[in-house]
């Protein structure tokens, strides 16, 4: 990251890379959710538990969208790279505040122990472990990809690109 901030983000890019990241980003956690065994069961309501999580997650790329375009922000981020860094940033956090701060408040208020893993197939505490490893690393995917397509939707590209392609 350096000071010299050679492009300017616009409104529509902002917004418009906030919500194709954040859904884009979101269908790939999601995916990485469910190949991780973290897919519930086939007679539960599949269709509104992905609805609920894309909207999540876009209202997470525009917070994103949101941080990334502060003033203070901008004077640090400067290429693709940068970006993705932040997403990474971004989606480690994100996880860690899901993980550590809404999960327990939500099973307080269901009044439930623990959470509820029977679709992995391990069991006990290792089960445990591996849901809690794969919740990281699809809020991981995530904040990459948020991050990647939020520079790409505002015409920040990688280098390799930029150099093959005709890109603003």
């Amino acid at each position: 990251m350096s000071g010299n901030n050679t492009h300017r983000l616009d409104g529509v890019g902002v917004w418009g890379g906030g919500v194709t990241g954040g859904l884009i980003a979101g269908i790939a956690m999601g995916l990485v959710l469910h190949l991780g065994g973290l897919a519930t069961d086939p007679g539960t309501a599949v269709g509104v538990g992905w609805t609920i999580h894309l909207m999540l997650s876009i209202a997470f790329g525009l917070l994103f969208a949101a941080i990334s375009s502060r003033e203070a922000v901008q004077q640090q981020v400067d290429d693709f790279s940068d970006y993705v860094i932040m997403g990474l940033a971004f989606g480690s956090v994100l996880g860690l505040f899901a993980g550590g701060v809404l999960f327990p408040l939500a099973m307080e208020r269901a009044d439930v122990a623990a959470l509820p893993v029977p679709f992995l197939p391990i069991s006990g505490t290792t089960g445990e472990l591996v849901s809690a490893l794969v919740f990281g690393l699809g809020h991981l995917v995530y904040g990459l990809v948020l991050g990647a397509v939020f520079a790409t939707v505002n015409g920040i590209t990688p280098r390799g690109v930029r150099d093959f392609a005709a890109i603003r």
